[in-house]
């Protein structure tokens, strides 16, 4: 509940900045949530989907913000970047929604991020770890709530130095994260323990269920 507190926080306070008194007293805010609501991905985003609405409950109970209710329009990416963007289409042309926000993926998430950087939308990024997406890739419509792929390898390599193992294989999904991720820990363990070797590599396509 503390990660989707904290993500509205950040949502709010943009808004507050840029709200009127006037405004306030009128129509809800819009937050249009796109996330993987189906398939290997919601173990993991109905759950948060379930704190979000609880949120939003809480909040409206209290007033909403500056006078206005929360509305969240909730959509299912289907963990891919196209239909995420059909989507924030659809959200902001249509719905006229105030602010986007979710996503799982991280090749989702860079798609939206790169749509509301376009379109001058706020994205609030909920889950994508890849540090491409505040970096290399950042920019002045996108913010996120978790430590990046970078920040985790750092802290997984730190406690892997630690250990007497030197060689190392690797499995992980091939897309942004999977990649970004072992990249992270993989360079800063070699910068620990330079005697370390990686002995081999599989790749598997997300949610393959054999590899």
């Amino acid at each position: 509940m503390g990660r989707q507190i904290v993500l509205f926080i950040l949502v709010l306070g943009m808004l507050v900045l840029t709200a009127t008194v006037t405004q306030a007293q009128k129509a809800p805010i819009k937050i249009g949530e796109i996330n993987s609501y189906s398939g290997v991905a919601s173990s993991f985003t109905l759950p948060y989907r379930a704190g979000v609405e609880l949120a939003q409950e809480e909040i409206n109970a209290r007033g909403g913000v500056l006078g206005r209710p929360l509305q969240i329009l909730f959509r299912d990416d289907k963990l891919r970047p196209d239909e995420a963007i059909k989507h924030a289409q659809e959200l902001v042309f249509q719905r006229k929604v105030d602010v986007l926000m979710g996503t799982f993926s991280s090749a989702v998430g860079l798609a939206v991020s790169e749509f509301a950087r376009r379109h001058r939308v706020l994205f609030v990024a909920a889950e994508p770890l890849t540090e491409a997406l505040t970096w290399q890739k950042g920019h002045r419509y996108v913010f996120r709530v978790r430590p990046n792929t970078w920040e985790q390898g750092r802290i997984l390599a730190e406690r892997a130095a630690k250990l007497p193992y030197t060689s190392y294989a690797v499995i992980g999904p091939d897309y942004e994260y999977g990649h970004k991720a072992w990249e992270g820990f993989w360079n800063r363990l070699k910068e620990l323990k330079p005697g370390v070797r990686q002995v081999s590599a599989s790749w598997p396509k997300l949610g393959s269920g054999e590899y």
